[in-house]
């Protein structure tokens, strides 16, 4: 069961709906057309809507969707701390992946 939507968790899906967008937004141009980053922005994207659209099939599994997108932003910070490159936007995405992930957590135990 999900929580009912109400005035304190919009502004957290609100943080969880931006942050998602904007490291979506990082991956989509970084070393474009990089198959990779591509496809890194576009699994954000696909895991956003699949967490918040209107979708009846997936609104039983929205705690699940919730965990995979806390796993997926977890793996990518741990695959550019081993290979990825120090740049002031790799540093900067890596702050909105850790925030991103605390308001997943949060949300998901309110949800409970």
């Amino acid at each position: 069961m999900t929580a009912p939507r109400t005035a304190s968790n919009i502004p957290l899906a609100a943080g969880i709906v931006l942050l998602t967008l904007a490291t979506a937004v990082v991956h989509l141009q970084l070393n474009f057309p990089d198959p990779m980053f591509i496809l890194n922005g576009l699994g954000y994207l696909g895991l956003l809507g699949a967490l918040y659209l209107p979708v009846p099939r997936l609104a039983e599994h929205k705690d699940i969707v919730r965990l995979v997108l806390i796993g997926y932003t977890s793996l990518t910070l741990f695959l550019w701390v081993a290979i990825g490159e120090r740049t002031p936007i790799g540093y900067l995405d890596k702050a909105i992946e850790v925030s991103l992930i605390v308001l997943l957590l949060i949300e998901a135990r309110r949800s409970r």
